[in-house]
């Protein structure tokens, strides 16, 4: 089971790229991080190697990824505070 400080020496290792990690008290972890490229095949390489430096950093197992997504950022949502 992952514990707090493992998921915050994660969330340390991608701080450098906006990121955050999570996973304490599960059997597994991720991390979410802002990276820039052309298109999205190139966006989850980049972030598939912050995840590999991350993880060699903060000594966790090197598993198995099992998801990834990718979103630009004109498809960002935005909620605005609608004042009535």
């Amino acid at each position: 089971m992952i514990e707090l400080d493992e998921v915050v020496e994660l969330a340390d290792a991608v701080a450098g790229s906006d990121g955050i990690a999570s996973g304490m008290g599960t059997y597994g972890y991720g991390i979410q991080v802002v990276v820039e490229a052309e298109h999205s095949d190139r966006a989850v390489e980049l972030a598939m190697a912050v995840l590999a430096k991350a993880v060699e950093k903060s000594g966790l197992p090197s598993w198995p990824v099992v998801s990834v997504e990718t979103i630009a950022e004109d498809e960002e949502m935005f909620y605005d505070v609608v004042e009535e």
